[in-house]
């Protein structure tokens, strides 16, 4: 199979992970026979600095010519404390999601064997956790109405929902929730907002269309709490953007790290592929930075995109094989014991041409 495949490495640490999701690529393709057909292209910071726009139109035609799209993070420190800025590395994601039509963010949260003692929570709270949140992704207060008034004194965010927008994300979570376990939480704030209301009017109408999948509610600070204190409990996790965007945030700390957790962004012709973790400028160009999540989302996209599982396990296989043998990052790590962002790499490549599965 010939696979094409944008590469957009971005800012911070992602150019350093996005090239060892490469190499696991890479591996995959040899060893299966694959063709690999990629090609590069600036969004974020480096993109405002080449072209004075965070996501340019080469590159949204690239992402538009491929299969996939291999993210890796957007964010610099020159806009981080100036909120006067008038264009942010930012709004390049943001106009990622929105001109390829990216509705669904979905996070596997999943806790490794070999890892349970770096997990924030006890282990027999943390062992066995395997779980999905499905987030929305172009609707609500990121993309509502935004302005200042009053003088600029008086600030605000509009969190607008249609019914098609919570239909559309449902219909994936549930048609999900089938394919795993058989269980969704929807997760809203109803007892307050209108447009949680909305949420769980149509969920409620949804489900009867699912019988074969139990689905409950929960308000959003009940499963805050119910992350930590019970995440075995979920099997699908469904809720708007921003509670998404916090919530997932919350839940990638249960494996112990950040950077364990991968990302899908689907729903248009082209689904895009990341780690969670940010750009984290603090460890950029220092070979430190965990590539682990980055070489995962290149697993969801073997499955979600081409639809290749057992290449999607090969380099499953051979992470959890990194995991178990201490090569790590020092995130992961003990001090001297630690390995380089680009053996981490090295080595998940190796695993996988080895056939570790």
């Amino acid at each position: 199979m010939e696979l094409k495949i944008a590469i957009l490495p971005g800012d911070g640490i992602g150019p350093e992970v996005i090239a060892q999701a490469v190499k696991a690529v890479e591996a995959v393709c040899r060893r299966f026979g694959h063709t690999l057909s990629s090609a590069s292209a600036p969004v974020g910071a480096c993109a405002i600095d080449e072209f004075g726009d965070p996501f340019p139109e080469s590159t949204f035609s690239l992402c538009s010519r491929s299969d996939a799209v291999l993210f890796g993070a957007v964010g610099d420190p020159r806009y981080d404390n100036d909120p006067s800025a008038p264009v942010r590395p930012e709004q390049g994601l943001l106009q990622m999601r929105s001109r390829l039509g990216l509705y669904a963010n979905i996070r596997p949260v999943r806790t490794w064997p070999s890892l349970l003692d770096r997990s924030p929570l006890r282990a027999e709270i943390a062992r066995d956790v395997d779980f999905v949140c499905v987030r929305e992704l172009t609707g609500g207060m990121y993309f509502g109405e935004k302005g200042r008034r009053d003088g600029s004194d008086t600030a605000y965010d509009t969190n607008v929902y249609s019914r098609s927008e919570v239909q559309r994300i449902l219909d994936y979570a549930f048609r999900l929730a089938r394919m795993r376990g058989h269980h969704l939480t929807v997760v809203d704030k109803a007892n307050v907002l209108e447009t949680s209301r909305l949420w769980r009017q149509v969920a409620m109408e949804m489900e009867k269309s699912y019988p074969d999948v139990h689905t409950d509610y929960m308000y959003v600070d009940n499963a805050a709490m119910r992350l930590v204190c019970d995440p075995r409990f979920f099997d699908v996790l469904v809720t708007e953007n921003t509670f998404g965007d916090i919530l997932t945030d919350e839940a990638s700390c249960i494996p112990g790290s950040m950077g364990l957790l991968a990302s899908a962004s689907v729903g248009g012709r082209t689904a895009v592929y990341e780690p969670i973790h940010g750009s984290y400028p603090q460890a950029a160009g220092k070979n430190t930075a965990n590539p682990m999540a980055a070489i995962l989302s290149a697993a969801m996209m073997f499955e979600y995109t081409f639809g290749l599982s057992g290449e999607a396990e090969a380099i499953r296989s051979a992470v959890a094989l990194c995991l178990e043998n201490g090569v790590v990052t020092s995130d992961l790590a003990a001090g001297e014991n630690a390995c380089s962002t680009s053996d981490v790499g090295d080595c998940v490549a190796e695993y996988i041409m080895k056939g570790t599965i």
